[in-house]
């Protein structure tokens, strides 16, 4: 998988394998209009386990109580852990106690899911409701997918249909020809014949059964209006004209002012958003689920599409393996003994003997990991490449993510100043926090990064062997997620209150590596610990910027001279041409200008 196609993917459904519909030469039949409109599909797997979750140390035998379950919990010293029946779900935690009182902090550990193919971890929020009873609220990631097909009549008569997939942008960039025959239809991909979907259409109740989701059966198509096809468009057609409002305040830490107040015009942004609501649906190049500014330390602009709502979370996929290096600078400034010139061999003595073993290895540091130049056999962008992240994932021989990527060969030296993109070696960057901390890295993140930066829910993919997967993919609100690069603006304070060293946030800015442009606007991209490094041009000015960025739109982007945060969130997975250019085109010509003023 390429740049231009990752950047990264990390979760998704697999392909999907179609029937083929045999084409004749002549010209299609005419089509009934009973198909025509927009067909809409929403679905939740679960998890089934979810709700209140109750720990009883009343007796010898503490118990957990969840969704009907009653389990033992299992101690060892300060760590509780448990499991409900036939894989529904765990919990991992630990008991701590003070003068004051004893706590308990923990996640709850979902399984894989339909749509979604890994476990994720959650943290769960206790209070003491009796002198030895906890109770928490355990809130996991929907396992949710959706789809909308949209179906017209063409020129020639014909029927034509496009599907929108909002949470992994399957069937990008494919339109379809829609046949019936009677309640038979089919949905012929129109440059590629062997690509077809069959479903069938049911008069009496006005519904459609096709298979869009890979080895599951066909799923229950509806008709929907403008109203209620909330994935399909930005928003409802036909509503009240866009108007700019100041964003709320609510209890996550952010201080709100309106655009005025930050000395913003509106005029620029309200262009945006009209721009972003009436882009094309079929070959949308706005796909953009999220658009939120702060400045002055201020969030100033708060803005949702198809169907992304303020108290959800969101796949942010490579925008994620930012934490990694700030977890490094964490651990660091708390006195461990980690830093970009610790020897990352050195970190993994339980994986000896590794394999494919060259005296280059010995030379490699955690630096090289963080800027991409570790020389391993690592590519992304090269599906041949042993490392490329969709390989590793794949595989099945080796279920230990870390040993797999301490295994991989030495293709060159470490170091230099070309970055190969890499999600394996940022991965590694977190079993090296582990490693050196002893702690659960969902433990570590939550105590000293989330906790403090008063996140709301978010959820942590895994790895097989339970560990989380540093590569990317962390679920978490558009309210939290600007929070990293306003993190950073403010020197590693947020609220007043020291996170990470200023003078690891000046470090980890600070171009290390460059990576080879990969479109035409890409021209000077640097890159730092963790951070993309472009310049942002207006007619006037070039103003740095440092971002944050993830396959599909997930971008977070600091422009320190106009002390300002952009953050997007967007569907358009695969599509790496056209998400790239949102922060580097749309913030000059539309978000730097409403500050310029």
């Amino acid at each position: 998988m390429n740049l231009a196609a990752c950047l990264t993917l990390i979760s998704g459904l697999g392909c999907f394998a179609w029937n083929t519909v045999a084409l004749g030469a002549e010209p299609p039949a005419p089509q009934p209009d009973s198909l025509v409109g927009v067909w809409g599909s929403e679905s939740v797997f679960g998890p089934s386990v979810r709700g209140e979750l109750v720990i009883d140390a009343r007796r010898p035998e503490w118990r957990a109580k969840i969704a009907g379950y009653d389990v033992p919990i299992r101690r060892n010293r300060g760590a509780i852990a448990f499991s409900v029946p036939d894989s529904a779900g765990e919990f991992r935690g630990h008991v701590s106690a003070d003068r004051r009182a004893t706590t308990i902090t923990g996640d709850w550990i979902q399984p894989a899911g339909i749509a979604n193919n890994n476990r994720y971890a959650t943290p769960v929020q206790f209070s003491k409701t009796a002198p030895t009873v906890w109770t928490g609220q355990v809130v996991p990631l929907d396992d949710r997918v959706s789809f909308y097909v949209s179906i017209q009549r063409a020129q020639d008569g014909s029927l034509t249909a496009f599907i929108r997939n909002p949470e992994f942008n399957h069937f990008r960039r494919r339109v379809y020809r829609a046949d019936v025959d009677g309640t038979n239809v089919a949905l012929t991909n129109t440059q590629k014949s062997d690509d077809s979907i069959l479903g069938t259409y049911d008069p009496a109740l006005d519904r459609l059964l096709l298979p869009t989701l890979d080895s599951h059966p066909p799923l229950n198509f509806t008709r929907r209006k403008d109203s209620d096809a909330v994935g399909f468009f930005p928003r409802a057609p036909g509503g009240a004209p866009y108007v700019y409002r100041k964003p709320d305040a609510i209890d996550d830490g952010w201080l709100t002012a309106s655009l005025a107040e930050v000395g913003m015009d509106a005029g620029p942004i309200t262009a945006l958003i009209e721009k972003i609501l009436t882009a094309d649906l079929q070959d949308n190049p706005l796909n953009i689920h999220s658009l939120l500014i702060a400045r002055h330390g201020k969030l100033v602009l708060e803005e949702y599409f198809y169907g992304q709502t303020r108290g959800q979370t969101h796949d942010t996929r490579s925008a994620s393996k930012t934490y990694g290096p700030v977890l490094v600078g964490i651990a660091r400034d708390r006195g461990v003994k980690i830093g970009p010139e610790t020897p990352i061999y050195s970190l993994f003595p339980q994986y000896k003997p590794f394999d494919n073993w060259d005296d280059r290895k010995d030379r490699l540091t955690l630096q090289d990991l963080m800027t991409m130049t570790s020389g391993l056999a690592c590519d992304d962008n090269d599906d041949s490449s042993p490392g490329q992240e969709d390989k590793m994932q794949e595989q099945r021989a080796q279920p230990d993510w870390y040993k797999y990527t301490l295994d991989l060969p030495q293709v060159q030296d470490s170091g230099g100043d070309r970055a190969v993109y890499c999600s394996a070696g940022m991965n590694l960057i977190g079993g090296a926090v582990s490693n050196a901390t002893g702690s659960w890295l969902p433990d570590f993140f939550d105590e000293y990064l989330a906790r403090p930066l008063q996140f709301r829910t978010y959820h942590m993919n895994l790895t097989p062997t339970g560990e989380a997967y540093m590569g990317g993919g962390l679920s978490i609100r558009p309210r939290d997620e600007i929070k990293l690069g306003q993190l950073y603006l403010s020197g590693g304070l947020w609220n007043g209150r020291r996170i990470v060293s200023s003078k690891w946030v000046e470090e980890s800015t600070a171009p290390h590596s460059n990576f080879v442009p990969m479109i035409d606007i890409d021209l000077d991209h640097q890159y730092g610990y963790g951070w993309h490094i472009n310049p942002l041009k207006t007619p006037g000015h070039s103003y740095r910027s440092f971002a944050a960025g993830g396959n599909g739109g997930q971008i977070v982007v600091v422009i320190p001279e106009l002390d300002m945060v952009v953050a997007f969130n967007g569907g358009s997975y695969g599509e790496f041409t056209k998400w790239y250019r949102w922060s580097l085109e749309l913030v000059p010509q539309y978000i730097i200008p409403a500050a310029e003023k």
